[in-house]
């Protein structure tokens, strides 16, 4: 009995040692770090944080956090760290703009999600514009679009200029330079399309525009591009 009761007092001890700790001004956050960010200003990030600077580390909760960076269209998604005694790490993973629609005012650059990351008068670099009746992740034209971009090899995307979809399965898109037309179908076997396309465009002459259709890629259509 007598040992339960010296192992309860340490308990209590140890517990309440704890949240004194907790709660102490030693471990008030003072420090803020954003780590991740590309295209957001990570003082901004911070800034949006201050609020938070001060109070205890241990009730520094991620729905606070999260609450503070709603007005974030760019992050998709962000971890926490603590660093004792004093900093806390926020890790942002920013939404990858996917292509542009166009606008009366110019263009929504849009991610995969139909999310808008920023608004701009042309169309950014290296950003193909969507040629689709809307930007909602639930309409199957805009998913098959953003499911052949999301599978094409890095340096083939790049070049897109213009893509566009009626359906998940009748993906279209234009190439820069010659500005070749390619009919692509759906996301399926895309890889297999790739290569032969490159094969396609290795093997044709480049100064004249042609229309290269993958849409069945063991039976592949070259023609004139009218």
């Amino acid at each position: 009995r007598l040992t339960a009761t010296i192992a309860l007092g340490t308990l209590v001890t140890l517990v309440g040692g704890a949240a004194a700790i907790s709660v102490s001004p030693l471990l008030s956050l003072t420090s803020i770090r954003i780590v991740g960010t590309e295209r957001l200003d990570a003082g901004e990030v911070a800034a949006a944080l201050e609020s938070r600077r001060g109070a205890p580390l241990a009730f520094v909760s991620d729905e606070q956090i999260r609450a503070d960076l709603e007005g974030f269209a760019l992050i998709r998604s962000f971890s926490t760290e603590i660093v004792p005694p004093d900093t806390l790490i926020v890790r942002v993973v920013e939404r990858a703009p996917i292509g542009a629609l166009r606008t009366a005012g110019g263009f929504e650059v849009v991610d995969a999600a139909g999310v808008v990351v920023e608004t701009a008068e042309t169309v950014p670099p290296g950003i193909p514009v969507l040629s689709v009746e809307s930007a909602r992740a639930d309409d199957p034209a805009f998913r098959g679009l953003t499911d052949v971009l999301l599978a094409l090899p890095r340096e083939l995307r790049s070049s897109v200029v213009t893509i566009s979809a009626t359906t998940r399965d009748d993906v279209r898109f234009t190439l820069g330079g010659a500005e070749h037309s390619v009919v692509w179908g759906s996301a399926e076997r895309s890889a297999f399309k790739a290569r032969v396309l490159a094969a396609a465009l290795a093997s044709t002459d480049q100064s004249v525009s042609w229309e290269y259709d993958v849409s069945a890629p063991d039976s592949l259509v070259v023609r004139r591009a009218s």
